[in-house]
């Protein structure tokens, strides 16, 4: 592709920030190990800066129509489909995702700002029947107020834009810290945003070490609401901070889906088609289906399809049209994959596919499935959050939800099956926030996106995603006589 990855900045207040003296950090291109440039990371008086515009830039952001910001994300939205080959170029250079995958993630993106333009202007109070001649009681939705939004490396269009799309939308003001690994994506996105006509300030985007950056944020006054993609882990910490302050906060968190296959599926399509939902992006998604749990009867004729799908995945470079499954983000995720390995081994789980390395160079692993695991097993309890998938029989409807529901994580589920009555009866059961039948498409614009247990609570996307980044306000009057 025609295109240079490109030199790298924050945005401060409304202007580019490159190096000066900041101390920088190397983005690596995961399919070579090479490095593609040289992010600068922000300093303390760099978010003081940022701080200091986003609480103006709510004053004036909030007061702009309804309207009027939906023109500015609907821009967005058109510039981002319009060059959406150079944003594929930067995801697919940074992440290492296939370029397919990456021209599906940019529609998405862009599909978020859209979604948020047009149900921003949707955001309708009411008026509540009073008790007393002369009152009127209202209910009206506001924007919090200043936004700190984090976002991880393994979405890097959708997850920003996400977050910033709602936030925005509601009238909000935001300082968006996404992933020092793939920061390319975000800022093509913020310029796009700039060029849509954003006021100056609205917008701070900034990267450097995590620690300071939430530290630095949440503790102060000008921050009203947080929003947090990531691990449980590093979500329960900025939780913690946060409540000092009472911010609104939405967490998405880590997760570990299980999929419970029923008997009156086709055993081989469903396994091919697990397979393939399971190795896209190299299992680098939150939802991405892991615990495979299979009615007994079909389950060797499931594992079989799913280890010969797995096996004839090409794994290469994400710009090699032959390519199925790209590199893993970075290095860490790789010694991730062999401990997962290795701790199986060791209990004499099966390895039916993958689990090596591949490629001469950049951060390769095969698809790898283990079959007939136990529940003492690390993949089992762990979220691999790569190329792993875990699979076993099962004889019961109870023993199923029983397995499915025995992790403190409740981000997606799956199921399948042809019988109605039970597809309704494991929605109810399954703990989850997002529970898909029959398919492996989790998140929509339009639709809310949320976990439960802990894996996180309130939910993005949707008409729940706007109002995430609203307070509801109650207004009652009463006329009085004789003034």
């Amino acid at each position: 592709m025609a295109f240079a990855y490109p030199e790298l900045h924050l945005v401060v207040a409304g202007r580019q920030v490159k190096g000066g003296g900041r101390t920088t950090e190397p983005v690596l291109n995961p399919a070579t190990g090479a490095r593609l440039a040289d992010l600068p990371l922000a300093t303390e008086a760099d978010l003081d800066e940022a701080l200091a515009a986003a609480d103006v830039g709510f004053s004036v952001w909030r007061r702009v129509s309804a309207v009027d910001r939906a023109k500015v994300l609907k821009c967005t939205a058109d510039l981002m489909r319009e060059r959406r080959e150079y944003l594929a170029f930067l995801v697919t250079s940074e992440l290492g995702k296939p370029l397919a995958q990456a021209r599906l993630e940019v529609e998405q993106a862009a599909g978020m700002f859209e979604w948020y333009a047009e149900e921003g202007k949707r955001s309708y109070g009411r008026i509540i029947p009073s008790r007393a001649e002369g009152s009127r009681q209202m209910s009206l939705r506001e924007p919090v107020g200043p936004i700190a939004a984090f976002s991880p490396w393994n979405a890097p269009a959708i997850t920003p834009s996400r977050k910033i799309g709602g936030a925005l939308a509601a009238g909000c003001s935001v300082i968006v810290k996404p992933s020092e690994e793939t920061p390319a994506t975000a800022l093509a996105i913020a310029g796009m945003l700039e060029e849509a006509g954003l006021p100056a300030g609205v917008l701070s985007m900034v990267f450097g070490h995590p620690a300071m950056i939430s530290g630095k944020l949440l503790s102060s006054p000008v921050i009203r609401g947080i929003t947090f993609t990531g691990s449980t882990a590093i979500g329960k910490l900025l939780a913690s901070q946060a409540v000092q302050s009472m911010k609104r906060m939405t967490l998405e968190l880590g997760g570990h889906a299980p999929v419970i296959v029923f008997d009156d599926v086709d055993a081989e399509k469903v396994g091919v088609a697990a397979a393939t939902a399971k190795y896209r992006n190299a299992g680098q998604v939150c939802t991405s289906p892991t615990r495979f749990y299979v009615q007994a009867g079909i389950y060797e004729r499931f594992a079989r399809a799913f280890e010969e799908t797995a096996k004839a995945i090409t794994v290469g470079d994400g710009f090699d049209p032959a390519t199925g499954m790209g590199p893993l983000a970075n290095a860490r995720r790789v010694e991730a994959m062999e401990e997962f390995v290795a701790d199986a081994r060791h209990r004499g789980i099966r390895l039916s596919a993958g689990g090596e390395r591949c490629c001469n160079a950049g951060f390769f692993y095969r698809p790898t499935l283990l079959t007939d695991f136990s529940d003492d097993c690390m993949a089992a309890n762990v979220e691999p959050f790569g190329p792993l998938a875990i699979a076993r029989p099962f004889e019961t409807f109870d023993e199923a939800i029983l397995s499915a529901n025995r992790l403190p994580f409740g981000l997606a589920a799956y199921a399948m099956t042809n019988d109605v009555r039970r597809a309704h009866a494991v929605a109810e059961a399954i703990e989850a926030g997002n529970v898909i039948l029959n398919h492996w498409t989790v998140s929509l614009p339009e639709t809310p996106f949320g976990g439960v247990k802990e894996s996180g609570f309130g939910s993005e996307g949707g008409l729940e995603g706007l109002q995430a980044f609203q307070n509801t306000k109650f207004i009652s009057t009463l006329t009085l006589q004789g003034f």
